[in-house]
C-alpha cells in the first residue's frame, strides 16, 4: 500500500529495544477502505482513493459514490505511477491498516497546523517592531511602511502583513516509523507532527 489516513493522538515516549528512549507521536492510522481505483484511461491519472471514519449521514451524491461500502467522513487519494500497482494492492472494498508499515520505514505526514486566528506582524512574521523611544508611543508592534511612492505606486503582492495565522497545510518528510500495532490501529512516529490532537493526517510512504 502507498499510504493511509489517520488522526493524531498526541506525543509520548517509547523505549526501544536497545534501551534508547525516543519522543514519538501516536497516530490512530485507519482502518481505511478502498473506495475507488482510478486509472489513466478513465480519469487521466492513476490513484487509489481511501475512506476513513464512519459517520451517520451522507449527502445523496456521496452515498451513491460509496454505495455498499459504508459512510465515511473523509476521502483522500494516493497517486501511483502505474495502474498495475493498484491491482496488486487491492480492489474496491478492501480494508487497509498499518500492517504495510514496519519499524524503520520512512513516511511523509501531511497535516494542518494549529490555527492562531488573526495575528499581527510581530507574532506572524517575527518583525522587530518600531522604535521604543523618541515619542513613538503607539508604534511598538506596527509593520511600518508597506510600499514605495510613485514607483511602483502600489503594494506588491505577497507583502507580509497582519492576518490569519496558522491553519495551513504542512508536510513533514522522512519521519521514521518506530512501532506499529495492527490490532489497535496504532502507529508511533519519531518526532513531532503538525496540527492539534485529533487532527486529520495523511500518511504516505516516503519517496526513495
Amino acid at each position: 500500500m502507498i499510504g493511509i489516513i489517520g488522526k493524531k493522538i498526541g506525543m509520548t515516549q517509547f523505549l526501544q529495544g536497545d534501551g534508547e528512549l525516543v519522543g514519538v507521536t501516536a497516530v490512530e492510522a485507519g482502518p481505511c477502505v478502498i473506495t475507488q481505483i482510478k486509472s489513466q484511461a478513465e480519469s487521466g491519472y492513476n490513484a487509489i482513493q481511501l475512506g476513513f471514519e464512519e459517520v451517520k449521514h451522507l449527502s445523496a451524491p456521496e452515498g451513491g459514490h460509496l454505495k455498499d461500502l459504508g459512510k465515511f467522513r473523509y476521502l483522500r487519494e494516493f497517486r501511483t505511477e502505474d495502474i498495475a500497482l493498484n491491482q496488486v494492492q487491492g480492489k474496491r472494498g478492501d480494508k487497509v491498516d498499518v500492517s504495510f508499515l514496519k519499524p524503520g520505514d520512512l513516511v511523509d505526514v501531511i497535516g494542518f497546523s494549529k490555527g492562531k486566528g488573526f495575528a499581527g506582524v510581530v507574532k506572524r512574521h517575527h518583525f522587530a517592531g518600531g522604535p521604543k523611544t523618541h515619542g513613538q508611543s503607539d508604534r511598538h508592534r506596527a509593520p511600518g511602511s508597506i510600499g514605495a511612492t510613485t514607483s511602483p505606486g502600489r503594494v506588491l503582492k505577497g507583502t507580509r502583513m497582519a492576518g490569519h495565522m496558522g491553519s495551513e497545510r504542512v508536510t513533514v518528510r522522512n519521519l521514521q516509523v518506530v512501532h506499529t500495532e495492527q490490532n489497535r490501529n496504532l502507529l508511533l512516529l519519531k518526532g513531532a507532527i503538525p496540527g492539534a490532537n485529533g487532527g486529520l493526517l495523511v500518511i504516505r510512504k516516503a519517496k526513495e
